[in-house]
């Protein structure tokens, strides 16, 4: 069926676009910017600044461009000197309940509003200034992300996000009038709320009243101390997003950047994540073969990497928990293979190192103390996680150049990795690189052509089957926690009528995107930038010559002089974990 298009004009420019098209993306197809405040590329236009205020057809109604649908023969003005003023006086008001502090707030340089009242000129708030008294201003209860309720803008984002991308629920707007504020339900804290920290209200937020849990100083401060060893371990996904802090493009592979920062700032070893994604791949692949193929376990096998995930497995989906990969995430792979087989090697005694890990997600704070497998060495075994946010800061404030820094190398003992263990930075790659051993594993072969297009790209959930040897495998992937339940229906509804069930292996991530998403990567967040970092991930897969986890001689030696095979007890002990039934509110 062809869709309509609609003639218009906008700042007399004519316009073509399809029926639908908003007023707000006809200008920005036609090179037209209008300023924006409550509305983000993710969700759903709410109309709630009036920051995006245009004339039509020269009537002095002036209409929000974000929800305003364009229609056949609309002239449009998105600038003159009244919807300008308009547009001040918003943000003046807005300012007038809004702190100022600047200076001190995590926001400083990369706020929306502040951006805003800068390209208006703001100087002066010609209105009185007045913040509603809180109970609590800030709430750290989670240890993973803040809220802020004086820098709250109420635009609303996260709540959308939280409820309708995530299905979490555990942000809502509470209280009336100027009180009007966002908080848990009922008005608890976060920490005793269904929150699954996943962070992506910290990154859809345009202020600073949703920010990640800053640990920089306990990684100064670890590193200043001459008692302590610091290792650090990078994601798949910080290679492809740290640079736009400093002006590279979305997408832009900086692994060997990273090591060298990593070093001259002050980091005894740098091992890579990469590798002990291969290293889960080793494990979930003899998981999946031993239950697919020997009927040892519960089918579905359901991926277990995304800490935010598991959260919410264990507090929404608890009738899957036999279904869930018993597989530790490579971030607590790597810890508990440093603080012991590393260890080991050196000569160091566990409780010497301090271990931190680059993530691109806020719920792996939550991760390294979420049981007591997270202390399989004997300690915990990840000590300290800062997102992709928190590492762009520290680079900043070692004075370190780092567009022009020179390229370095990992340590090899546990930083080598393959062209497996980098795609499981974006939504599908889990999948993909387990089905290459998975394949392997079965065959004695690997695939003729390991690229699996069916479970990659940004479409919510993505089903497809590969064959092996004759026998199909069903597959489907899931990112954003809404699309969870599409996938978990079907698997419920042929259990309950007693049929074989709809897929035989289940990745999700929490995130939409996956981790190249996730929410501790810098702001500003779109699908264009998502898949931009994405095609990074990709391009760095086809640019290994060895693309499998299985073939990592690193990944082989480990095995040969630790830990035996995939899934031997010492594996078990080390690199697999428990799950339990949570409640939704602690309280």
């Amino acid at each position: 069926m062809t869709t309509a298009i609609v003639k218009a004009k906008i700042n007399g420019l004519a316009v073509e676009v399809p029926a639908g098209t908003t007023i707000l993306d006809a200008a920005t197809k036609a090179h037209v910017k209008i300023p924006t405040l409550c509305k983000h590329p993710d969700l759903e236009a709410s109309a709630g600044c009036g920051i995006c205020i245009v004339r039509v057809n020269g009537s002095n109604k002036l209409l929000r461009a974000c929800c305003t649908e364009i229609e056949q023969g609309m002239e449009i003005t998105t600038h003159d000197s009244e919807i300008v003023e308009v547009r001040r006086t918003v943000l003046e008001l807005i300012l007038a309940n809004h702190p100022n502090d600047c200076l001190q707030c995590g926001r400083n340089n990369n706020c929306e509003l502040q951006r805003l009242a800068a390209d208006f000129g703001i100087r002066e708030v010609p209105f009185p200034h007045f913040l509603p008294a809180f109970g609590m201003i800030r709430d750290y209860s989670t240890g993973t992300i803040i809220l802020d309720a004086e820098k709250c803008i109420k635009c609303g984002r996260c709540v959308d996000v939280c409820q309708n991308i995530q299905n979490v629920w555990a942000l809502n707007f509470v209280g009336r009038g100027v009180k009007i504020r966002i908080a848990p339900a009922g008005d608890i804290v976060l920490g005793e709320s269904p929150c699954v920290k996943c962070g992506q209200c910290s990154a859809h937020c345009p202020t600073g009243a949703i920010t990640e849990y800053d640990n920089t100083r306990d990684v100064w401060e670890a590193l200043y101390d001459p008692d302590k060893y610091c290792i650090v371990q990078i994601a798949p996904a910080v290679r492809v997003a740290v640079g736009e802090a400093f002006g590279f493009e979305p997408g832009t592979n900086l692994t060997k950047k990273l090591y060298s920062v990593l070093r001259r700032i002050g980091f005894k070893t740098v091992f890579d994540t990469n590798f002990s994604a291969d290293l889960t791949i080793m494990e979930e692949a003899t998981e999946f073969v031993q239950r697919f193929a020997h009927g040892k376990g519960a089918l579905p096998l359901i991926t277990s990497c995304c800490p935010a995930w598991v959260d919410f497995m264990e507090k929404y989906e608890t009738d899957m928990i036999d279904n869930f990969s018993t597989c530790k995430s490579p971030q607590q792979m790597m810890g508990a293979m440093t603080k012991t087989y590393y260890a080991e090697q050196q000569g160091l005694p566990p409780e010497k190192i301090f271990m931190v890990s680059i993530m691109p997600c806020t719920a792996k704070k939550f991760e390294i103390q979420r049981s007591r497998d997270m202390s399989s060495s004997g300690v915990q075994d990840t000590d300290v996680v800062l997102t992709t946010r928190e590492l762009s800061r520290m680079i900043k404030q070692s004075g370190i150049d780092f567009v022009n820094l020179p390229d370095d190398s990992p340590d090899h003992i546990m930083g080598d990795y393959t062209g497996a263990g980098t795609i499981f930075a974006a939504t599908g790659g889990v999948m993909e690189a387990a089905i290459r051993t998975a394949y392997y594993f079965v065959t004695g072969e690997n695939l003729a052509d390991v690229n699996i297009e069916a479970v990659r790209g940004l479409q919510g959930v993505k089903e497809g089957e590969v064959d092996i040897r004759g026998t199909t495998v069903k597959v489907a992937v899931a990112h954003g926690l809404a699309n969870v339940e599409y996938v978990l229906d079907k698997v419920r509804k042929a259990k309950e009528d007693g049929k074989e069930p709809p897929y035989h292996f289940i990745e999700v991530m929490a995130c939409p995107g996956g981790c190249v998403g996730g929410g501790g990567q810098p702001y500003g967040v779109t699908d264009e930038i998502r898949l931009k970092r994405a095609e990074g991930i990709y391009q760095d897969d086809a640019d290994h010559e060895i693309r499998c986890s299985h073939d990592n001689p690193m990944i082989q030696k480990i095995y040969a002089d630790y830990l035996g095979k995939p899934g031997s007890e010492k594996s078990h002990h080390l690199l697999h974990t428990k799950y339990v039934s949570r409640p939704l509110y602690t309280k």
